[in-house]
């Protein structure tokens, strides 16, 4: 799927507080050595999702970028996603070679989404924590994303979240399409989401 505008941009949306960030740093230090790779975060009035990036060192500095969007993370990202095309220019003016570029979203509703303009593959990352009625509600980042990652599985206790039933309603929502069932802070479902990436994006195996 790297087609004739260059590497292949993953749109990593979800909303706040779900692991957004968390995934893109996983994400960047399981690429960097296979892939010419660089980040792009959307924060509304602030860079600190790039700040956490570059703490984290997911990536050389010069290979994370910050776009501040000054209003709603859905605008940047869907109607008027300009600020973000003109990150992605920046970005593959200073690396030609770029291969993949992940471009997080400000967090943001369950109606977000990428527009295809932007993303060449989406991913929607909610988390246990937020209510196993999540994924029942519905919404195109649940329905139409590339893959659903349902993160933080080890809060289902604590919250009583019954992740069987978090199954089934993401099946119902999503017909054939992917989703996974994910712990960041360990590691859980990063195969799979590389993986799918990897396959669906149309990246070289190395």
């Amino acid at each position: 799927m790297t087609a004739y505008h260059g590497p292949l941009r993953v749109g990593i949306g979800g909303p706040v507080g779900s692991g957004k960030t968390t995934l893109t740093e996983m994400l960047c230090k399981r690429f960097r050595n296979v892939y010419d790779i660089c980040a792009i975060t959307n924060d509304i009035y602030t860079k600190e999702d790039a700040e956490i990036l570059m703490r984290a060192q997911a990536l050389p500095l010069e290979r994370i970028m910050g776009v501040e969007t000054g209003g709603c993370p859905h605008t940047a990202i869907r109607e008027d996603c300009s600020i973000n095309l003109a990150a992605i220019a920046t970005m593959r003016k200073k690396f030609p070679k770029l291969e993949l570029i992940l471009l997080e979203s400000g967090g943001d509703n369950l109606a977000a989404t990428f527009s295809p303009e932007l993303a060449d593959l989406t991913i929607y990352v909610i988390d246990v924590a937020q209510g196993e009625k999540i994924p029942r509600k519905g919404g195109p980042g649940i329905t139409r994303s590339d893959l659903l990652v349902i993160n933080k599985t080890d809060l289902a206790p604590h919250v009583g979240a019954n992740l069987d039933i978090m199954a089934s309603d993401a099946k119902r929502q999503r017909g054939d399409k992917p989703f996974v069932f994910a712990n960041m802070r360990t590691g859980q479902g990063l195969d799979d989401i590389a993986a799918l990436i990897v396959k669906k994006g149309g990246l070289s195996n190395k």
